[in-house]
């Protein structure tokens, strides 16, 4: 199970679970995200970019990790792409999987060389160093595409000039491969690091109180942050629209998802965070803010860590009910997982119900009144359909190449 496809669709278990928990939605926490994003800069890619711009930002991601802690200079899900890639067929696959431990052990020797974490050093290094390490990281990022997609990997540059001719396919040809824009696009975003409150809070911390990639494990569903630096977990953000679109739901829940995930408290979470890699704006609230701001008030963090295990453990979580079986399976769950609101307190936010001098009153609030009708819209089990029913006529399903040899069709990492 992945927490980023369990978020994504308002029909899954757990994003039907969490629009129940959540009181008060999205809006007063992006109203407080909106507050501290204050700034009129906004550092935007390169036409050369294009649709590289989510390996831009992994790229980028793992750099700013980097700045924080060279425990792990290979992130594991490159590690996963790159073994994966050996099991593509007619000895391609192989020789892609060789390239990317060469590349696994040069980042590893370049990371421990530069040394990034210093805090006695600025987070940046001399420009052609830092274009270097791009080259790398962007390289990285395209395998990391084969642990998250391996459709998707077919269409990568790395796939395609290994597929052309691999024979020819090196380390020094996988370094050629970004072009200029996005090399760029991953150092100017770190630069704009340097200057802000990112370098503020690495130079008040140090790499042992630092966690890059932080995972969950005993929590029955895949998830990696970016970095929890000494109780702060902080994701990063490269989005290029962080002023008209705001903080959306998802990444509102992606950030308490994995508040919520660390059940036994291993990271001491006591505040959560966004760091907008292109506005180089850190907005952070403290654990107790931020579930207030989503309403978060029928049951305590430790009952909510709790209620999200059992359902995790009860039911395929992250995906869209298969069958009718299925929606049946999982309504039954969440019905029991449902909070208890005692006599007198709103069935919204749990709160007393105020007097009234006329008829008794079924919610405390206006807003609790127009939530009500949105949580039972989200919350009543919808007829199944079979997912051959939604048309979408944009996409064409292509078989996998005959010389590929299919490891697997699951996720194996997702963010």
């Amino acid at each position: 199970m992945s927490l980023t496809s369990g978020l994504h669709s308002p029909r899954t278990p757990l994003r039907r679970f969490l629009d129940r928990e959540l009181s008060a939605g999205p809006r007063p926490l992006r109203e407080s995200f909106r507050a501290q994003h204050q700034t009129a800069n906004l550092l935007l890619p390169g036409p050369g970019v294009g649709t590289e711009a989510g390996n831009v930002g992994t790229a980028i991601d793992q750099r700013l990790r980097l700045a924080f802690t060279t425990a792990a200079p290979v992130d594991l899900a490159t590690e996963a792409g790159i073994d994966l890639t050996g099991g593509i067929g007619r000895g391609t696959g192989l020789r892609m999987r060789a390239v990317g431990n060469e590349l696994a052990a040069r980042l590893a020797e370049t990371v421990h060389r530069l040394d990034l974490d210093n805090r006695a050093l600025s987070m940046d290094r001399a420009h052609d160093e830092e274009e270097d390490l791009a080259r790398m990281l962007l390289a990285g990022a395209w395998y990391q595409v084969m642990a998250r997609n391996q459709y998707g990997f077919t269409y990568t540059p790395l796939y395609l000039t290994a597929m052309e001719n691999p024979a020819g396919f090196t380390l020094d040809r996988l370094l050629q491969l970004p072009n200029q824009d996005m090399v760029d696009d991953v150092v100017h975003q770190l630069y704009l690091a340097t200057t802000g409150p990112l370098e503020a809070l690495r130079a008040r911390t140090q790499a042992q109180d630092c966690t890059g990639g932080p995972t969950f494990p005993g929590a029955n569903i895949t998830a990696d942050a970016d970095l929890v630096v000494d109780g702060l977990l902080l994701d990063f953000k490269s989005t290029k629209h962080p002023f008209a679109r705001g903080l959306s739901q998802q990444t509102a829940n992606q950030l308490l998802g994995y508040l919520l995930l660390d059940t036994a408290d291993r990271y001491r979470i006591d505040t959560l965070g966004l760091y907008l890699t292109r506005s180089g704006i850190l907005a952070s609230w403290p654990v107790e803010e931020y579930l207030n701001l989503l309403g978060t008030c029928r049951r305590d963090l430790s009952d909510l860590r709790t209620v999200v295990a059992e359902l995790l453990a009860g039911c395929q979580a992250d995906a869209i009910p298969y069958n009718q079986e299925d929606e049946d399976q999982a309504h039954e769950l969440l019905e029991r997982l449902a909070p208890v609101i005692a006599a007198g307190h709103c069935p919204v936010c749990a709160q007393p119900l105020p007097d009234s001098a006329s008829r008794p009153r079924m919610y405390c609030s206006r807003w609790c009144t127009v939530r009500a009708a949105t949580i039972r819209r989200r919350q009543s089990p919808a007829p199944w359909r079979p997912a051959a029913t939604v048309a979408c006529p944009q996409k064409e399903v292509v078989d996998p190449p005959e010389d590929w040899v299919v490891v697997s069709l699951t996720p194996r990492f997702r963010r």
